[in-house]
């Protein structure tokens, strides 16, 4: 049976604004199922991608993908921040375009791993199972005070405080074990009428602050994005895609201190009607890049 692909988002456009066309040595930092990796090997023949990504089932997946491509395609179990020690082992000094699809992915998501707030599964959220800490460890041991905090800070979660507070209480009497459990305790707490009737789960915020604490998201992100600035040829660009306020507000920010960089997206480039209609996932999905000036 054919491995049926989760569509990459804003494919064209990333393509588009990293000039894969032009021919030259790629970076996709994070090659979940393959599709942009793919489409960068497919504008050009002569193209050559590393790719790299933390979680080794995708990797398992991707190499399926890209096995026509031969040699022309290197694949590295690693996080994004690891972009110069991966391509200084291939010998790499500069790259043509380096792109970022950042967040959770379709795959995880479909997963077991305890992303999605839908479907029962065990508090994990781990995107590389190599690390040690789980969502199961951030929700039963941590301080009150600190889950409220990264509740806020990672989820704009209104009611972090309140959530937190029933987090503790009901884990006095038996830890919090499965996602569904989690969900329910963030349904209790936030107004039902807030949320009740809406496509929305209430307890999605909380699910993706734990998440990006879990999985160190943000801090990959100050660490890869000026990690593979260095590496980016005159003329070259990073692309990004970013799927959530925070995310790209700190993406933005990081572009814009990139020193040698100009920007080639004035406004985020979106989806379009089109894309966002066959794949909802899409929605929130904004695609910026820079390039670095030449001479």
């Amino acid at each position: 049976m054919k491995e049926i692909y989760h569509p990459p988002v804003l494919l064209k456009e990333s393509i588009a604004l990293l000039k894969a066309e032009e021919g030259g040595v790629f970076v996709d930092a994070t090659l979940g199922g393959g599709g942009h990796a793919e489409a960068i090997l497919k504008a050009n023949p002569e193209n050559r991608l590393i790719a790299l990504d933390r979680d080794e089932e995708a990797i398992e997946k991707a190499i399926k993908r890209l096995e026509p491509f031969g040699e022309r395609v290197s694949i590295y179990h690693a996080n994004f921040s690891q972009i110069g020690e991966v391509l200084e082992e291939e010998g790499i000094s500069k790259v043509k375009g380096v792109l970022f699809d950042l967040g959770v992915s379709h795959f995880h998501l479909r997963g077991e791993r305890g992303f999605t707030v839908w479907k029962e599964q065990p508090l994990d959220m781990r995107m590389d199972r190599r690390q040690k800490l789980t969502a199961r460890t951030v929700v039963n041991e941590l301080p009150e005070r600190k889950l409220a905090e990264i509740i806020l800070k990672y989820g704009e979660e209104r009611f972090a405080k309140k959530i937190a507070r029933e987090i503790v209480r009901r884990r006095k009497s038996k830890p919090i074990e499965t996602t569904t459990e989690l969900a329910k305790i963030v349904e209790e707490v936030i107004p039902k009428k807030l949320w009740a009737g809406k496509k929305k789960h209430p307890a999605i915020k909380t699910f993706q602050a734990i998440r990006i604490y879990v999985n160190r998201e943000f801090e990959e992100i100050e660490r890869g994005l000026p990690a593979a600035a260095e590496f980016v040829e005159p003329g070259g660009r990073i692309a990004v895609i970013t799927f959530h306020s925070l995310e790209d507000r700190l993406v933005k920010n990081i572009l814009k201190e990139l020193e040698g960089f100009k920007p080639v997206t004035k406004k985020p480039v979106e989806p379009s009607p089109e894309e966002v209609k066959e794949n909802p996932a899409a929605r929130s999905a904004k695609l910026r890049a820079v390039e670095r000036a030449k001479g």
